[in-house]
């Protein structure tokens, strides 16, 4: 359990920093322990677990023998009205409302608008240009992406930004001292309330003045843009308008990185497999000499691109976005010939499955044909599992497709750094930003 109160926190932060926390603090220690073994990090005594049958037996028992825990700074920012701090039928709700409007169809009806948002960043950012810094360009092109064709919000001057602040607090002490970046996250996030309160409320008053004027609301609230769904839960009185702007505040930071990272890595494994990207690009030349002049892509032709689809599985496999997260036993819970006691905080990690052997042969190549077999529950996990399953994991699909389709029709491109290195704060990213040299075709 390492030392007092602190324990091993110090060695499980230096392996994070490094992005080797599965290999310089989990691996050893289920060499040594097993698949099952304690620890205390961060003032918690701490089960870190791993495999198929442990992600199965956590993340299917969430709000029966575990909820999901988050550190305090993340909760204060995020907000606790939002559905990472809500349980049982709360967050089932909210879950619902996310999920149907970003299932697989509904996600699909997005492609033409979300293409032509890509198109014109593209345009805005790479037109002209001999290098660009890819990671950079995705994390704005996915902040536009969650605001106008995922919630229907335009982004305002200095949004973005106020943003970043915020996010920057997300997993840092909650000190309120003036200058540190739990303070400066925390003045942020009263400026982006502001900012979302008053778009809320007049998008709201929007629909009051159609519901009274006969006019419904029903058109809006069944389309794929949330906002509306959001404020006409709030008119059923579903959902507080604190609850609204807490779950947008998430959606940001649940997209923002994660989904930039992912994007990422999709690029530098393809540069490193020249083989697999001359099969993708065949895959998209194919796509685009079937349209017209002029026309866009469609759900239809995204359908179309499951070779790509399989490289950037297969990128966030080696890569994933998301190290793990922790849960809380609400109750004591046997497990494994064990007790884990009522309180303490349980850690599964994607690694544990993706990086094992017995669930992808040779699992440190990279073989995008291994996602040809469907997988198992719970193996592949880096959208998570059980009731708290990514809800945008189908956005997520289609901003990777859009872009990759748009980035290798129009330009040739090359990293400048092949194997630039990854360091987490708190999650990963590339320290130069992946700048890469274009040119259009």
């Amino acid at each position: 359990m390492g030392l007092p109160w602190l324990g091993e926190t110090m060695d499980f932060y230096r392996a994070q920093q490094a992005n080797r926390l599965f290999e310089d603090f989990v691996r050893p220690r289920i060499a040594r322990h097993g698949k099952i073994f304690k620890t205390r990090l961060m003032g918690s005594p701490t089960v870190i677990v791993s495999g198929a049958e442990a992600n199965r037996f956590f993340l299917s028992n969430e709000f029966k023998l575990v909820m999901s825990s988050w550190p305090s700074s993340s909760v204060r920012l995020m907000g606790k009205n939002s559905i990472m701090e809500k349980h049982g039928e709360q967050h089932r709700h909210v879950h619902g409302l996310i999920a149907s409007s970003l299932g697989s169809s509904s996600a699909e009806s997005l492609v033409p608008k979300l293409s032509k948002l890509v198109q014109r960043h593209l345009d805005a950012h790479w037109s002209g240009q001999e290098r660009i810094y890819l990671y950079n360009f995705t994390k704005n092109l996915t902040f536009h992406i969650v605001f106008e064709c995922l919630l229907g919000i335009d982004v305002e001057l200095g949004m973005k930004e106020i943003f970043e602040r915020i996010l920057e607090g997300v997993f840092a002490p909650p000190v309120t001292v003036p200058g540190t970046r739990f303070s400066r996250a925390m003045r942020a996030r009263k400026e982006i309330e502001r900012m979302l309160v008053r778009i809320v409320r007049k998008k709201k008053e929007e629909m009051e003045r159609k519901n009274s004027g006969g006019g419904g609301g029903g058109s809006e609230e069944g389309g794929v843009v949330l906002l509306p769904r959001y404020v006409a839960a709030m008119l059923r009185g579903e959902m507080s308008e604190e609850e609204v702007i807490d779950n947008i505040v998430l959606l940001v930071f649940a997209a923002y990185d994660t989904t930039s990272f992912a994007i990422a890595m999709t690029f530098r494994m393809l540069a490193h497999h020249p083989n697999c990207y001359q099969l993708l690009l065949k895959e998209h030349m194919d796509v685009k000499s079937r349209k017209g002049e002029g026309e866009d892509i469609s759900g239809e032709d995204i359908k179309k691109m499951s070779y790509t689809w399989k490289v950037a599985r297969e990128s966030i496999r080696l890569f994933p976005p998301i190290f793990g997260s922790f849960r809380k036993a609400i109750v004591d819970i046997e497990y494994e010939g064990f007790t884990i006691p009522k309180g303490w905080k349980v850690l599964w990690t994607t690694y544990g499955t993706h990086y094992d052997p017995e669930h992808f042969q040779d699992p440190m190549s990279f073989n995008p044909d291994r996602f040809e077999e469907a997988m198992p529950p719970y193996v592949y996990v880096p959208f998570g599992g059980g009731p708290r399953v990514c809800a945008g994991s189908q956005l997520t699909r289609m901003n990777i497709l859009v872009l990759v389709h748009h980035v290798v029709t129009r330009y040739d491109w090359s990293l400048i750094h092949p194997d630039e290195p990854i360091t987490v704060d708190p999650l990963p990213f590339p320290v130069h930003g992946m700048p890469m040299r274009i040119s259009p075709k």
